[in-house]
């Protein structure tokens, strides 16, 4: 059995909730992880179980204990990897303790509580909302750096805003259509059998949440911090994949746009970013399963002149958990790429 290896005195994290498809692989990531010490594993079921007898892959020899008895005063930081709503107790009584905190749920996400609560329900723990800062490491990273909460994003927000930033930095985002699709791990390790199951889900693809998915707010609010105020017409579709997201975003641009224009505005968006690749060709999900990274390709049509963006990831690494490990990084100062590649 593989040992935990780490440099000594190296911060201590806590996953809770890590027997969802999201909180085992940020354990996974942990546990091998040179700059961080795995400390303890937490979820609501079931207790007194190693994490590898239900992720033999995954390697983890911990047991899951409940969070109320995890040793929260030694702790330095926490991924906090249980549904929205359920989410934020964890959050405040990590927070609480003196854990920097890093929420993989929705509630942190909205910086708006109008927002959040049209979208959700009323939210749990309002009172944090002025301290969480937005988790898309490559727009806020130097929030990020001194934050105590950071709110990680959606994985649909993640490949959409990625794809649309560079051009909502520029002004030329008049309008803009964002179709999709997601493989089935990004329903969860608890979704319904009506949506996961192997006889609905091969060979299909299946539109969901249709013209109301909670995704869409998030990708409005970030999109206009960076001067784009718009409504964004945003669809997901469940597609017969295990891991894998593709946005293809089709954007009416403020002005003509030509090719040229657009490479270079794409390339010096990303020259510097260690897990955004700007392609040149549209990429494929395959090109990023299991890694950190984030491929791109926008060409302009010179027949309709709009700007089509592609944007590939791996939901649960660069939309989910191995974005949460790059943040912990940029949080306590280790090289961005440490532990991800």
């Amino acid at each position: 059995m593989a040992e935990q290896r780490f440099r000594p005195g190296s911060p201590r994290v806590l996953v809770a909730g890590a027997t969802g498809f999201a909180g085992a692989l940020a354990a996974h990531l942990l546990w091998r992880h040179p700059g961080f010490e795995l400390a303890a594993l937490t979820a609501r079921a079931p207790e007194g179980r190693a994490l590898e007898e239900l992720y033999p892959r995954y390697r983890v020899p911990l047991e899951i204990g409940e969070l109320e008895r995890a040793p929260l005063e030694e702790l330095d930081a926490a991924i906090v990897a249980y549904p929205h709503a359920a989410a934020a107790g964890a959050v405040a009584l990590l927070h609480e303790r003196g854990a920097r905190v890093i929420d993989l749920s929705a509630d942190f996400r909205l910086s708006d509580r109008a927002t959040y609560e049209r979208w959700y329900g009323p939210h749990p723990r309002p009172e944090l909302l002025a301290q969480a800062v937005y988790g898309l490491t490559e727009l806020h990273r130097e929030r990020i750096a001194a934050a105590s909460i950071v709110a990680n994003p959606g994985c649909y927000p993640t490949a959409a805003v990625l794809a649309l930033a560079p051009l909502a930095r520029a002004g030329l985002l008049a309008d803009v259509v964002i179709d999709a699709k997601q493989g089935l791990s990004g329903a969860g390790r608890g979704a319904p059998a009506e949506v996961a199951h192997l006889s609905y889900a091969a060979e299909n693809i299946t539109p969901y949440q249709v013209a109301g998915h909670r995704h869409t707010p998030e990708i409005e609010e970030q999109l206009g911090a960076l001067g784009a105020g718009l409504a964004v017409q945003f669809q997901a579709h469940l597609v017969s994949l295990d891991q894998g997201e593709m946005a293809s975003c089709y954007v009416t641009p403020t002005r003509p746009v030509r090719a040229q224009e657009l490479a270079e505005l794409y390339a010096r968006a990303y020259e510097r970013e260690p897990f955004v690749e700007v392609a040149a060709a549209p990429p494929g999900v395959r090109e990023v399963r299991e890694t950190n990274y984030c491929r791109i390709f926008a060409a302009a049509d010179r027949h309709t002149g709009k700007v089509l963006v592609f944007s590939a990831i791996d939901n649960l690494w660069k939309g989910t958990s191995s974005q949460a490990v790059q943040n912990l990084n940029v949080m306590f100062g280790l090289p961005e790429e440490e532990g991800l590649l």
